[in-house]
């Protein structure tokens, strides 16, 4: 396999990635995980322009890293998560457990991803990948159920979020 300035590129890239991932699950204030986070959906962003999916790009910035996350920290500071103490209890028996299958889980992945790094032949993307025109006919068309089920699912999640914090007043 043959390094390329591509091929540098996009592991420098995801390695910023995945540094943001392991900051979201390793920071005990939430605040600052919400933040990995954020940076996390600008690294996916600029993964996807690298693709020449621009639209895909936009999407990710406009609609995750704006709205989702706006949301996001919004139910952070209504129901006031910046304390961590008060969230995390030393003498779970759980944790083991997690951490276990964590593993297990990243042997998985990288079983499945292992022969794809491996393999010879360069990906490519079709003609129209990405372009708003196909992006909008397949998700209106063949996934418009999965949409509106999320749509239901976030207005669901801000109306228990309002709930909750609205039982501790």
């Amino acid at each position: 396999m043959q390094i390329t300035p591509e091929l540098m590129l996009f592991g420098g890239i995801a390695s910023v990635a995945a540094a943001a991932a392991v900051g979201v699950v390793a920071f005990n204030n939430a605040v600052r995980s919400a933040l990995c986070l954020v940076l996390n959906f600008f690294i996916l962003a600029f993964i996807y322009f690298t693709l020449n999916a621009e639209m895909l790009g936009i999407m990710q910035i406009v609609v995750y890293t704006g709205a989702i996350m706006v949301l996001f920290l919004f139910v952070i500071m209504l129901l006031n998560l910046g304390a961590p103490q008060m969230l995390r209890d030393r003498d779970d028996p759980k944790t083991f457990a997690g951490i276990a299958l964590g593993v297990v889980l990243f042997a998985l992945l990288g079983s499945q991803l292992l022969p794809a790094f491996l393999a010879v032949t360069q990906p490519g993307a079709p003609k129209d990948f990405g372009a708003p025109q196909n992006l909008g006919r397949v998700l209106f068309t063949n996934y418009v159920i999965p949409f509106e089920a999320v749509s239901v699912l976030l207005l669901v999640g801000v109306v228990g979020s309002i709930l909750l914090a609205k039982r501790k007043i």
